[in-house]
């Protein structure tokens, strides 16, 4: 099959430079990609070349990449009101037993993310045929979401065709939350304070990433030095940063492209990306658990041959019970990885009117809100560089851990007044 000629513009978001160390202080930022010009040019090819000349073309072997293209693109720019984009999902669907995988991936993927009416009975109908389980839990979830009632009959489904499925790094947490369904999101958080306590005694950063269940409601980024101390601003308050763990296509966190697993991620150091949609701004670069050598995750004396016992010691008793802090850990088993926390130079104007705007949804990273000159290219605000200058000025070594955790299902943004205060009674209590 030939290679997939704009593709390569559209995955961006999810191929990363390891980029180079960073100090604490940067030259100025600019991201061409942010002029108005560039913006506009995006626009038109999205409509025009990528949705318009792809709807032209038969979809055969010859014609599969730019389907592929067109997919991956309306993942993550969401263009809902053009109706080509369901025809191209309708035309799709039709031709899915003889697509090649990363086709009907991206097929499923864009299904979900625009949620339409009228698919479930035929992704129900495939569901009867797809042997792959990643592709099989894309459609289960996108019926499931449309009705909830398919959950019974699709865990008998599981059941009889994979029988292990309950270690299964995919299929197994499918099962957990079709018999569960939202049970997790009112399960109490376990004290925050123990965490803290207990990171403080490794003597090692960590920056905490406090989330909403429902991701699109947008979160919260402190750091805590090695001294067991959160870091301050120059008027002595806990420095917070915006950040949103809300993947585009909003699948959970076990399937490629899903929102930002909870748990515990590893901090490698600071770097700079290539990718024009993330921008120039230093990011943060994180392993999960599985991703690359066991001895580069751990920052901490462990034994790797033991992955799961590892994991468990970075966390304090009430939280190693706690179901949801090994989302990381699982999603790692599931071959998830380059997730890490960064900028962003996506034109907002995308997702103007939902509850995120103007932070920009990803691939599953950590994503803060920058804001960009367009007529000048030059960056005006960003709340990612605040996050990498504050992690790089802390007290500790230049790596460290970073945990995602979901403090509870309100609709609405996480603010100060929800977090500060857990913070400031954790440090008069040291």
């Amino acid at each position: 099959m030939k290679p997939a000629p704009i593709l390569a513009l559209f995955l961006a978001l999810a191929s990363l430079a390891d980029g180079q160390t960073a100090s604490p202080s940067y030259a100025p930022l600019i991201a061409d990609i942010a002029l108005q010009a560039e913006r506009d040019k995006l626009r038109e090819h999205l409509r025009d070349r990528t949705i318009g000349q792809t709807l032209s073309l038969p979809l055969d072997a010859d014609n599969e990449h730019r389907y592929q293209s067109a997919f991956w693109a309306i993942s993550q720019f969401m263009p809902s009101d053009d109706p080509r984009v369901l025809e191209l999902l309708r035309r799709t669907l039709h031709a899915y037993p003889r697509l090649e995988t990363e086709t009907r991936r991206a097929f499923l993927e864009a299904l979900y993310t625009l949620d339409p009416p009228g698919f479930a009975d035929g992704l129900e109908a495939l569901m009867k045929t797809e042997e792959q389980p990643k592709l099989f839990a894309m459609a289960a979830l996108f019926r499931y979401r449309r009705d909830a009632l398919s959950g019974a009959a699709t865990l008998d489904l599981i059941r009889r065709r994979w029988p292990a499925a309950e270690d299964h790094p995919i299929l197994g947490p499918l099962s957990s939350q079709l018999r569960e369904g939202g049970q997790a999101r009112s399960n109490p958080t376990p004290d925050l304070a123990a965490l803290f306590h207990h990171q403080q005694g490794f003597g090692i950063k960590t920056v905490y990433s406090f989330q909403r269940w429902d991701r699109d409601q947008p979160g919260l980024a402190a750091v805590q030095g090695a001294d067991g101390r959160f870091v301050r601003d120059a008027e002595g308050r806990i420095i917070l940063v915006r950040q949103l763990a809300r993947a585009a296509s909003n699948l959970p966190y076990y399937i490629t492209n899903g929102n930002t697993p909870q748990g515990v991620y590893s901090i490698q150091g600071i770097g700079q990306s290539v990718n024009r949609f993330i921008g120039p701004t230093p990011n943060l670069q994180l392993t999960l658990p599985f991703e690359g050598r066991w001895k580069g995750y751990f920052l901490l004396p462990a034994d790797s041959s033991e992955p799961r016992l590892s994991y468990a010691y970075l966390l304090p008793d009430p939280w190693r019970d706690y179901a949801p802090m090994w989302e990381a850990y699982q999603a790692g088993r599931a071959g998830r990885n380059e997730i890490i926390a960064h900028g962003t130079t996506i034109d907002p104007a995308f997702f103007a009117g939902r509850p995120y705007h103007p932070i920009s949804p990803t691939l599953g990273c950590l994503c803060a809100p920058e804001d960009w000159d367009t007529q000048t290219g030059g960056l005006r605000h960003s709340e990612q560089l605040r996050l990498a200058e504050t992690f790089a000025q802390a007290p500790g070594p230049a790596k460290g851990y970073l945990m995602v955790i979901n403090l509870d299902d309100q609709r609405r943004p996480l603010e100060r007044a929800d977090i500060e205060p857990v913070l400031e009674a954790f440090e008069r209590s040291r």
